[in-house]
């Protein structure tokens, strides 16, 4: 083991905790939301209209300006932030995935025609797009899944595909070639299982964009359809009180970068792991 990868093991292995346990309460918390919120989260539960209450005992995190628990609403909109995180996320792979699979491992007309299709993606900002992709559906979760997973592809389909080129100039796969292998073959069992890695930690900083997206959505009104608790949603409501109530837009504010900083301490551990394993190799 080289001095260097030593030095950095115990970093990337810090960061791989920090970021599991922080995303292992994460779900945790959405997981059991029900048990956890102390009321409804969409009903009225203190006589607060219009003047929202500071968090106190029986209302840790106060209420908003309909009288609802800040609490409760946090723990659901949880769910729904991690919901439209995996199912984006997953939309996400497989397109990135594939596009790259398929660009790296063809190579020529294919590679370039995928590539410049990757460019065009990525020459638009990424929630323009999804502002313009959701304004021609009908509002919704399933529209929420399509349109972030539409957008956020790009990044991973030209990292797996510059993880394709270098592998399919290995010994390894040559001699498979050589057997006469379909490329299909040589796809499933050769070439995904060692890039598999590599989809885990683009996975894990995926998740951390899918949700700053689905965030930035639903602040726009383009996300969760009301009354539904969503993090972007209730920093959106509480803006014309952020003076007289900012506990409404703190807390909401402070799950949102809780979440992506737990995701990204995640990837970017498993990352350092993964070269550090390389180094070492």
């Amino acid at each position: 083991m080289s001095e260097v990868g030593a030095a950095a093991r115990p970093r990337h292995n810090r960061l791989v905790w920090i970021g599991g346990v922080m995303t292992a309460s994460l779900v945790l918390a959405a997981v059991t939301a029900p048990w956890l919120a102390p009321y409804d989260p969409l009903a009225a539960v203190a006589d607060s209209f219009g003047d929202p209450f500071p968090p106190q005992a029986a209302h840790w995190l106060g209420t908003d300006e309909l009288g609802r628990d800040v609490l409760s609403r946090l723990l659901y909109g949880a769910r729904l932030s991690l919901l439209v995180a995996a199912v984006a996320t997953g939309i996400t792979l497989v397109i990135g995935v594939g596009v790259g699979v398929a660009a790296g491992f063809a190579g020529g007309w294919i590679d370039t025609l995928l590539m410049r299709s990757t460019d065009v993606v990525l020459a638009f900002p990424a929630l323009l797009l999804s502002i313009a992709l959701a304004a021609l559906m009908d509002p919704g979760l399933t529209a929420l899944f399509v349109v972030i997973g539409l957008v956020s592809w790009t990044t991973v389909a030209r990292t797996v595909r510059a993880e394709v080129l270098s592998l399919r100039e290995r010994d390894f796969i040559a001699a498979v070639r050589s057997l006469g292998a379909n490329p299909f073959h040589i796809v499933a069992r050769h070439v995904l299982p060692n890039v598999w890695p590599t989809i885990l930690i683009m996975a894990a900083l995926s998740t951390s964009q899918v949700i700053l997206l689905d965030a930035g959505l639903s602040y726009l009104g383009f996300g969760v359809p009301v009354p539904n608790p969503s993090w972007g949603r209730m920093i959106s409501d509480s803006e014309s009180l952020y003076r007289a109530a900012p506990w409404l837009m703190i807390f909401p504010g402070l799950a949102i970068v809780y979440a992506v900083i737990a995701f990204n301490f995640l990837g970017y551990g498993l990352l350092a792991r993964s070269e550090t394993t390389a180094s070492d190799h």
